[in-house]
């Protein structure tokens, strides 16, 4: 698999250490972010989300494919790349799969106990568990919404089965 998907939680501890998920690991390691002794992830505080985004080469990818479509030395391309770029911190991960989350980081995201790393395909986010929770479900709710506004979940018309 090469997507970060499924929902996990950790506890941090003492020292601002928490394991990243086995799964994930996996991902970052075939997304070349994991050569030698280098091994880490890109974190930032989240543009739109009380929650940090992280992941490896494919996501440093697409935010630079993102800046190439803005004009050089343009304001736009500055401003995202302060806050993508500016923000990012480079986490190694040691030989138990730990990373250390640093005091602004944990701060932006609120966290302090305990991690909920979320899946989201190409990158994952951080979250306070709680949090997360009134996310996933404010999620779900928007999903549903938009399932009866083109019709999802209501019986076929009559005369027709269910697989057309």
């Amino acid at each position: 698999m090469d997507r970060f998907v499924s929902t996990f939680t950790n506890k941090i501890d003492a020292k601002g250490r928490v394991s990243v998920p086995a799964s994930f690991r996996a991902v970052l390691e075939r997304d070349g972010f994991a050569s030698g002794d280098v091994r880490g992830i890109y974190c930032y505080p989240s543009l739109d989300a009380p929650a940090l985004d992280a992941g490896g080469e494919r996501l440093a990818k697409k935010i630079d494919g993102l800046l190439s479509g803005l004009p050089d030395y343009s304001d736009e391309r500055d401003e995202l790349s302060v806050a993508l770029y500016g923000d990012v911190q480079v986490l190694s991960i040691d030989g138990d799969g730990r990373i250390v989350l640093p005091e602004g980081l944990r701060t932006h995201a609120g966290v302090s106990g305990s991690v909920t790393f979320v899946g989201l395909g190409d990158k994952f986010q951080i979250w306070e568990p709680a949090r997360f929770e009134e996310r996933r479900k404010l999620a779900r709710d928007k999903v549903h919404q938009h399932r009866r506004l083109f019709g999802a979940g209501r019986p076929p018309p009559s005369g027709e089965s269910e697989s057309g």
